[in-house]
């Protein structure tokens, strides 16, 4: 961490594994503390997740109001991704900003243009001229060629591959190890498996 870099509390959506290991990678690579875990109220009953507060979403601004956290929406493909996006899209409509994670371990350039609340991890390779867009999940040795775009709500599982100039539509889910070769326009909200 640079001297001049803030640590920044954050809230994590989640109260599963995949929210685990999220702040476990918070925790360990990045200028961001994780203060608590959220989710729906239905599913909340109170208590703690991991050590640490669990609050229902519906009433999160009582106990972490917009100007105190970041968020980070970490919930899986879902609905295809769709409950992810549905969280992200009624958190940023209450006043909270995204932050996005990309491990010190994935390999990308100075340049790479990435929305908020994305998430890449270890030995992802994102390569030069890629885009990421919001609310994209790359998980672990992802490789992302050049030119290609991901767009909102994405999720990539750990081994996908994707050749040059591919565009992987809003809201898809690509599974584990798939792989999709050179010039191929995914459509919005496919399920690949």
């Amino acid at each position: 961490m640079h001297m001049h870099e803030s640590i920044q509390n954050v809230v994590v959506f989640g109260a599963g594994g995949f929210a685990s290991l999220a702040a476990y990678c918070l925790h360990h690579d990045s200028r961001f503390r994780v203060i608590a875990f959220t989710v729906d109220g239905t599913y909340c009953h109170g208590g703690l997740h991991d050590g640490l507060p669990l609050v229902a979403f519906e009433d999160l601004e009582r106990s972490f109001p917009p100007d105190s956290v970041r968020l980070l929406i970490h919930l899986g493909y879902k609905s295809v991704n769709g409950i992810r996006r549905a969280r992200y899209e009624a958190a940023k409509a209450r006043g909270y900003e995204c932050i996005s994670y990309v491990s010190s371990r994935a390999s990308i350039w100075p340049d790479l243009v990435i929305g908020d609340n994305c998430a890449v991890y270890e030995q992802a390779i994102i390569q030069p001229y890629a885009r990421l867009g919001s609310n994209v999940i790359i998980r672990s040795g992802a490789h992302v060629s050049h030119h290609c775009v991901v767009e909102d709500h994405a999720f990539l599982a750990a081994g996908v591959t994707l050749g040059g100039n591919v565009t992987v539509g809003e809201q898809s889910f690509l599974g584990l190890a798939a792989v999709v070769r050179d010039e191929v326009r995914i459509a919005p909200r496919s399920f690949i498996g």
